[in-house]
This record gives C-alpha cells, sequence and structure tokens, in this order.
C-alpha cells in the first residue's frame, strides 16, 4: 500500500478554501506513480485548529464533506483520512472522516469510518472540552479500500496507551494520527536530529506504539501559525519496529510519500509476539480491574504461600554491589537550541506576515538596542532586506550611540530606512504639561514613537513587528500601549539572556548586545539599574515563579530574599499590563468572555 501525508497549512476558519486546496493535493496525488492508495491529513485540515467559538461556523457533518470531496475528486480510486470539526446528532465534534473516493465511478464511493475525538486537551493552550464534545463510540478498525485494517486517534487520542492498544486488537494493521500540536520547547532526539521538544515526545508515542503492537502508524501533522502558536510539520510514517520511515519537513508543508508493506508487519509479529501475548492475557487482566472505579486506591489482601525451611540461612550478608554512575549533570532551564529558535522564529514571521495577514513587508522602530535589532535581523532573513523598512525615531536628549548602533543595523543588513525626529511632536505636547515628570515624559515619547510607527506602517503598507522580550513583559517594564502595540512579536517569549544568545548566533554587532540594556527615555537611565537586579538573576527567578515554584524555593536556589521579592513584586503587580482592557460583563455575549475568536480568526 502507498501511502501520502499531506502536511500542509489551512486557512484559518476558511472550509471552502481548504477543500479546495485538499481537492488539489488530491488531484496532485491522482497522477503519481506507482498509484497512490491512501492520503491522510491533519488534525482540523478544512478549518485549522484554534478556532474556539468559530468551530461553529466551519463544522460540517461528515455527509456533507464526503459529498464535498466525491465533487472535487476527478481521479482513480483512492482512500482518504480527512481531520474536520464535525456536526453530529446535533453536538459539535472534532472528527476524522475515512472514505474511499472514485471520480471515474463516483457510485464507488463510500464513508468507512468516521472517528470522533475521546480524548479532548483542556489544559496549556488546549481548551477543546469547551466548544466540542468527547465522541464515545470508542476505538474501531476497520476495513479499508486498499485491503488492510486501519483505525483512527486523533491527537491526545494517542498519548493514552489503551486507544492504540484496542485499535491494534481489533486487527488494525495501520493506526492513522491527524494532530495539531503546537510546538514547545527545544531538543534533540536519539538520531541527533534538532527538533521542538514535544516533536520529540510526540516520536516516542507514535514508535512506541507502533513497536510494541507491530502496526505501521502515520502521523499527520499541521504545519504553520495560529496566533503565534506553531504546528512544526514533522509528519513521520513509523514501521511497525517502532523505526521512522519517512519524515516530513520541519515548519514547512510536504507531502511524504512511503509505502506500507503489510508483510513486514508478519515478519515483526513472528518475532517479537507482543499482540499475541496481550490477546491471550487480556481477559486474565480485565479480572484484575474489579468493578471500575470501586476499588481505586483500596488495599488488596496479597495472596502467598507460607513460608517453608529456608535452603541457605543467611549468616553473613555481602558487601552491596558497587554503584555505578554519577549525578546527571544540571540542565539549564534558560539554555536554547540557537539554530533551531531561529528557525522556528523566522517560520513564524514567514507565516504571520505574509500568510495570515497579508502584509509583503515588516516595519521595525531601531532603538539601537538588541531587542529591536534581533527583531530586524530575523525579519530580514523571513521576508528579504527590501521588504524590512526600519526606522530611527529620536528624541531631541536621546543618546547619540543609539542613532549610530541602529544605523549600524541598517547598514549591516542592507535595509531601507527612515529616520523621524519626534521632538517637535512630543515637545508640542509637554509644553501644556508644565508638571510632567521623566515617567511622564518617558511615557510620551514612547507613545509618540508608536504614533509614528503607525502611520509610517500605513503609508508604507508594512506590518509593525513588536520588540518587546518576555522579561520586559513579565516585569511590566514597558510603556502600555505603546512598546506592546506591534500586532506581531518574535522575541515575545524569549527571555532577555535568551535574545542575547540568538542575538549573537545571527550576527548582531557585539558592540550592540553587550552594551548596557536601556530604554533611553531618561539620561542616564538603564533596565538593570530600574530593576536593581541584573538581567541573568532576574531571568532566572522569573523562570521559577512561572514554573510554579514558591518564593521560599526560589531562594533555596541560591538567591536571597530581597531579590526574589524584587522580581515577585513587579510581576505580580502588572498582570494587567499583559492583558486587554477590563470590561463590565452584562450578557452572555459579552466579547472575550461568551463570543470567542482568535486574534486571527
Amino acid at each position: 500500500m502507498r501511502l501520502a501525508i499531506a502536511q500542509f497549512r489551512p486557512k484559518k476558519g476558511d472550509y471552502a478554501a481548504n477543500l479546495a486546496r485538499i481537492g488539489g493535493i488530491l488531484a496532485d496525488v491522482a497522477k503519481l506513480e506507482p498509484k497512490v492508495d491512501l492520503v491522510v491529513t491533519p488534525e482540523t485540515a478544512t478549518s485549522g485548529y484554534f478556532l474556539e467559538g468559530g468551530v461553529r461556523d466551519v463544522a460540517v457533518t461528515a455527509g456533507t464533506l464526503f459529498q464535498d470531496l466525491v465533487a472535487v475528486y476527478q481521479g482513480p480510486a483512492v482512500d482518504v483520512a480527512v481531520g474536520f470539526y464535525e456536526i453530529f446528532r446535533n453536538r459539535f465534534h472534532n472528527s476524522c472522516l475515512y472514505a474511499t473516493l472514485d471520480g471515474q465511478d463516483k457510485k464507488k464511493s463510500q464513508v468507512r469510518h468516521v472517528h470522533r475525538k475521546i480524548f479532548l486537551p483542556t489544559y496549556g493552550v488546549f481548551d477543546e472540552e469547551r466548544y466540542v464534545e468527547r465522541g464515545n463510540e470508542g476505538v474501531h478498525a476497520f476495513e479499508t479500500g486498499w485491503g488492510g485494517r486501519a483505525a483512527v486517534l486523533i491527537c491526545e487520542d494517542a498519548w493514552h496507551s489503551i486507544a492504540g492498544t484496542i485499535a491494534a486488537l481489533d486487527g488494525a494493521q495501520l493506526i492513522i494520527v491527524p494532530s495539531a500540536s503546537p510546538a514547545r520547547g527545544t531538543g534533540v532526539d536519539e538520531e541527533g536530529t534538532r527538533l521542538p521538544a514535544s516533536m520529540i515526545r510526540w516520536e516516542q508515542v507514535v514508535r512506541g506504539m507502533a513497536g510494541e503492537h507491530g502496526v505501521y502508524v502515520a502521523l499527520a501533522s499541521l504545519v504553520g501559525f495560529e496566533g503565534g502558536k506553531g504546528f512544526p510539520g514533522g509528519s513521520v510514517l513509523v514501521g511497525p519496529s517502532g523505526e521512522i520511515v519517512s519524515r516530513a519537513p520541519l515548519f514547512d508543508e510536504g507531502l511524504v510519500l512511503a509505502d506500507v508493506d503489510l508483510d513486514q508487519i508478519t515478519h515483526v509479529r513472528a518475532d517479537s509476539p507482543l499482540l499475541a501475548d496481550l490477546e491471550v492475557a487480556v481477559p486474565h487482566l480485565k479480572l484484575g480491574i474489579g468493578d471500575w472505579g470501586k476499588g481505586i486506591g483500596k488495599n488488596r489482601t496479597a495472596q502467598f504461600d507460607p513460608p517453608v525451611k529456608s535452603r541457605s540461612p543467611i549468616s553473613n550478608p555481602q558487601s552491596p554491589i558497587p554503584k555505578i554512575g554519577a549525578p546527571p549533570a544540571p540542565i539549564d532551564p534558560l539554555a536554547i537550541d540557537t539554530d533551531l529558535v531561529n528557525r522556528w522564529l523566522v517560520a513564524f514571521l514567514r507565516d504571520e506576515v505574509t500568510v495570515r495577514r497579508k502584509f509583503k513587508k515588516g516595519i521595525v522602530a531601531l532603538s539601537g538596542g538588541v531587542d529591536s535589532a534581533l527583531t530586524a535581523f530575523l525579519a530580514v532573513q523571513a521576508l528579504g532586506k527590501e521588504n524590512v523598512i526600519g526606522v530611527r525615531l529620536p528624541y531631541r536628549t536621546s543618546s547619540a550611540e543609539s542613532l549610530e548602533h541602529a544605523q549600524l543595523v541598517i547598514d549591516q543588513l542592507g535595509i531601507p530606512c527612515e529616520t523621524v525626529d519626534i521632538s517637535l511632536a512630543v515637545d508640542g505636547y509637554l509644553s501644556q504639561a508644565k508638571d510632567a515628570g521623566p515617567g511622564r515624559r518617558g511615557n510620551v515619547m514612547a507613545r509618540e514613537r508608536m504614533i509614528a510607527l503607525f502611520d509610517l506602517s500605513e503609508r508604507h503598507q508594512a506590518l509593525p513587528l513588536g520588540t518587546g522580550n518576555k522579561s520586559e513583559r513579565l516585569l511590566g517594564y514597558f510603556t502600555w500601549h505603546a512598546d506592546d502595540t506591534p500586532p506581531v512579536n518574535p522575541i515575545g517569549d524569549l527571555f532577555k539572556t535568551q535574545v542575547w544568545a540568538l542575538a549573537r548566533h545571527v550576527g548582531v554587532p557585539e558592540v550592540i548586545v553587550s552594551k548596557p540594556a536601556t530604554a533611553d527615555l531618561v539620561a542616564g537611565q538603564t533596565d538593570e539599574g530600574d530593576f536593581g537586579i541584573s538581567y541573568p538573576k532576574a531571568d532566572r527567578i522569573l523562570y521559577e515563579l512561572i514554573s510554579g515554584r514558591k518564593p521560599a524555593e526560589v531562594q533555596a536556589a541560591g538567591f536571597t530574599a530581597e531579590e526574589v521579592e524584587r522580581v515577585r513584586s513587579r510581576l505580580d503587580a502588572t498582570h494587567w499590563k499583559r492583558r486587554l482592557p477590563t470590561v463590565a460583563m452584562l450578557s452572555q455575549t459579552a466579547i472575550g468572555e461568551f463570543y470567542l475568536r482568535p486574534v486571527d480568526y
């Protein structure tokens, strides 16, 4: 059986456009030789994943999707597995339709199976159970158009090992896993491939499932970015010994073509008859469960024979065996794989600017600091130097060094630039605010810079790119509705120390990376001077606090009570700066409470 995994980027919330895209993929596949027997798409391929209340806009019945696929397909018979949001018996589900399409004799087309996702993640970035309901039909294998048996597990279903076991026991030779799992963390797999840490975990799950049961597993992963959450792709076909047969590209679209050899399953199961052993043992395992849910946590009486006279009484205990190994080396939680993160953020900018928001250009306010410099370097990789506009926005008291360093970035990247002096605009207002102190004056400058940046954005038809890092955002060290205003920010989840590391990796001039960070709003001002603590210390304290550690636990890691409290108090006092304005809720259609749509819907 020849398999194709269609790893592609859906158009968010556009069922018709995505159906046309799937139709185009099927048309291309129909021309391939040797013939493809099965095409698998990712989870929610007809709409994109993070839709929130928009699920209601794009959900269709399985019959509707099947009808539309039959209408769009003109080629020879082929099986398809398509992830979609479904309406079934007046309820919404996250589902996968498995059907045989025959474009040459449409009457032979048929629906073979519909799997409705059972395990709905509601943690971290996920909130599925709010928008769809669990499938209650269980896990089942079914007959396919290519002569074997398959089963479908959607994303989180596969993380529960019992689901794969049930599929294999029901005769599945291929388990299809459509997935929409955002990338988190970085790491290196056992083969030395640099991947997001979440992908490494995914590969462990599907390889374990395949190797334990002697089945093929096709993991079809969504690709692209939705509201900053990056689906990494990297779809894989895993063979029945747990080996990766083929892998799709990272952070890019691709069609994975591979062969499923059912005879290979026979050989693997003969060499390692784990599934046969399981089939024999299952009735006895089930007896151990008892009345499900009633005996959990209760002690059972141990059954064993009474003691008899020992054949070898112990009179002289021997020394323990030698201890081998040393404590593992500590892992720096703030260390990043700069090469992988670079690729990740470039893919993010390319996707968010050009694909999601339909801009060709980006515009960056260059302050002369490392954050804006890094954003510009990433933007040039993503969009090309001709499509990134650097803007210098000095005030009359701005440091000459800031202007020089901003120009250094412009010259090194070779990007078009503008310089707009904001002094007249700022002074015009401040002339009527005689009592404005340094804090207010700095806020006026920061907000005036955003007025200028967004005006230039309109003139150049270029999307403003944010330059605020995670440390500043967590400490509230920015001007509300100023520094945080640009709609797309590639570095907002990087601590300052991580910004320095990535900046050096991409080639930001060292003179910019190593100089003291400053907002340059008041002469002599520095970030660390305002904080009363260095960024390396603040970043580690922040990491521990947002990871759920108590202040006392953070102190035990080597920080003083004063240092921890200094960071904690800023973190807790500035949540409001990281949220939209608080609106009094009066109705059941309140925006952001009941009427929920993602930012890029």
